[in-house]
């Protein structure tokens, strides 16, 4: 079973990720409350996906990005960001890094499931 990392501060947020994702029946899930703590699960859980909020305490999500963009181990899992950051520069900044898909939110839960089975399905 593929798993998928998420990484968001606000509860409420995680969780309507984890409903989202479980809809699909066909991954399991990772949670980390911050970046940092999306940094400490990386080396014990081998995630096909990570999907992370940009601001976070600690590390935030830009940080995290590029902390798995440049470090060979993770470089080629998909990631996407969900966050309000809405705007043009954010977008910009968060795909130079390397994001794989941006959303805003709030995010449409349709939209997420399809991106997910993009990336992860044959």
């Amino acid at each position: 079973m593929k798993r998928i990392l998420i990484a968001e501060d606000s509860n409420t947020m995680r969780s309507m990720l984890v409903s989202t994702i479980d809809e699909l029946e066909k991954y399991s899930i990772v949670e980390a409350a911050s970046g940092f703590e999306a940094l400490r699960l990386l080396p014990r859980e081998k995630v096909d996906l990570i999907i992370t909020d940009i601001n976070m305490p600690d590390i935030n999500g830009l940080e995290l990005i590029s902390y798995v963009r440049n470090n060979p181990n993770y470089a080629s899992i998909p990631l996407f960001i969900v966050s309000t950051e809405s705007g043009d520069k954010d977008l910009e900044k968060g795909r130079a890094l390397g994001a794989n898909e941006y959303l805003v939110k709030p995010f449409d839960p349709v939209k997420l499931q399809e991106l997910i089975s993009k990336y992860l399905e044959p």
